[in-house]
């Protein structure tokens, strides 16, 4: 999902999507601990997708309003 479709999600549904990505990273984690990833890189777009995510429910907690940046 990209940022302009997260930010359009409800504070619950980001916390089922939050809870979604934690669970698809320790699964990640566990499958290159057995030597069984295929691409570290999947590893690392978890971990920026779930810190997404986490920004932007922050945001909703903090009432904070991002604008889209012009030229984007």
């Amino acid at each position: 999902m990209n940022i302009s479709e997260l930010r359009a999600l409800a504070a619950a549904d980001l916390k089922a999507k939050s809870v979604e990505l934690r669970a698809s990273l320790f699964d990640l984690k566990m499958r290159l601990k057995t030597g069984r990833l295929d691409s570290t890189a999947s590893l690392q777009e978890a971990k920026r997708e779930l810190a997404r995510v986490l920004t932007i429910l922050r945001e909703q907690e903090l009432g904070i309003r991002r604008e889209p940046a012009a030229g984007k």
